[in-house]
């Protein structure tokens, strides 16, 4: 009894020494402590080959790599309803840790433009990843060198002349359609949706389509073999990333819309949720692992290669930032027309 006294007194000492509370003779770091215990689901709420999916494997592939997690991590793709399949199962994950989903703005558009009920209000935010580029896109074929001398000829042609692919409808790929078309007259673009980037990426390729605003990952295969051309880019800044993609240019040599007068500018969200009733300390696990997948060589290299906004959040920041750019959607959906009935 005695020894089993002093091993406590012990304990505490060491604890005030680091500055820890003790829980049950434990640091309350150790006792706090969470991993999963069995298989994680990473659920994407969009089609195979896009942005999202492409992220989500690509995320598990370093997880596995790395051996950056005791579980395995098995990527399910719930992309009907514009997403909201995989959004209602999130929802219903109440307090199941063991599954996460990776989000984009249709954790906006697809509850604002269908009417689902869901809101990001009812899962928990773990962490932004990154920012994702959206580029102005023809076919290398066209005789368009500057997002200026195509917008001019979309305003010059017969209304719906233009065809504009994207991924879904009322999402983000026809949210830029809509803001191109205020600086062309209203109407001049026939939107044709499609069930992911992959598949717009193939359309512009095959002249299906005139154009398509595709994040870079969705098209920079049909851009290194000279098949597409990029006019400009939909951020307020060029990509920070110099090494040649094709053989004569890099991300960076890529225009700003605004700097080719074409006045759009968004950004996609690539984030990390759990669902409603998530801990604390499992949040913590979640931040921690996607911290040690941003540290690998892999991660820097993907980053590169997709031309990311590289902008990491967590905590309060992250949940303020959602905030805004719910609201941002918001009124964007509201004057394109977009919004369900009743919202």
């Amino acid at each position: 009894m005695e020894a089993a006294m002093q091993r406590t007194r012990t304990a505490f000492a060491i604890g005030l020494a680091y500055g820890v509370t003790i829980l049950g003779g434990l640091p309350a770091a150790m006792a706090q402590a969470w991993e999963p215990t069995r298989p994680v689901n990473f659920v994407i709420p969009a089609g195979t080959g896009g942005g999202a999916d492409q992220m989500a494997r690509f995320l598990q592939g370093i997880v596995t790599k790395h051996s950056l997690m005791k579980q395995p991590l098995v990527v399910v793709n719930k992309g009907g309803g514009a997403g909201a399949e995989g959004f209602l199962e999130m929802k219903n994950a109440k307090a199941d840790p063991h599954k996460i989903v990776i989000t984009l703005s249709n954790l906006f558009t697809t509850p604002l433009g269908t009417g689902v009920p869901f809101s990001w209000k009812e899962l928990t935010p773990v962490a932004m990843l990154a920012l994702d580029q959206f580029v102005l896109w023809v076919n290398a074929e066209t005789p368009y060198k500057t997002a200026k001398e195509y917008i001019d000829a979309v305003k010059a042609g017969d209304d719906r002349k233009f065809k504009m692919g994207g991924t879904g409808s009322k999402q983000e790929d026809q949210i830029i359609t809509v803001a191109l078309e205020k600086l062309t007259a209203p109407k001049k673009f026939t939107y044709i949706p499609y069930a992911g980037g992959g598949a717009v990426a193939t359309q512009l390729v095959g002249k299906h389509v005139d154009s398509t605003v595709n994040n870079p990952i969705e098209a920079v295969s049909q851009w290194k073999a000279g098949a597409l051309r990029a006019l400009c880019l939909f951020d307020a800044k060029r990509s920070i990333y110099t090494t040649k993609v094709t053989a004569t240019q890099a991300w960076s040599d890529i225009p700003t819309c605004k700097e080719s007068g074409v006045e759009t500018e968004y950004q996609m969200l690539r984030g990390i949720f759990m669902g409603p009733g998530a801990t604390p300390a499992q949040v913590a696990f979640y931040v921690d692992l996607f911290k040690k997948v941003m540290a690998t060589d892999d991660w820097k290299k993907f980053m590169e290669d997709g031309a990311f906004n590289q902008t990491f959040m967590a905590g309060d920041d992250f949940t303020k930032w959602v905030a805004a750019n719910d609201k941002l959607h918001y009124d964007l959906m509201k004057e394109a027309g977009f919004l369900a009935a009743g919202k």
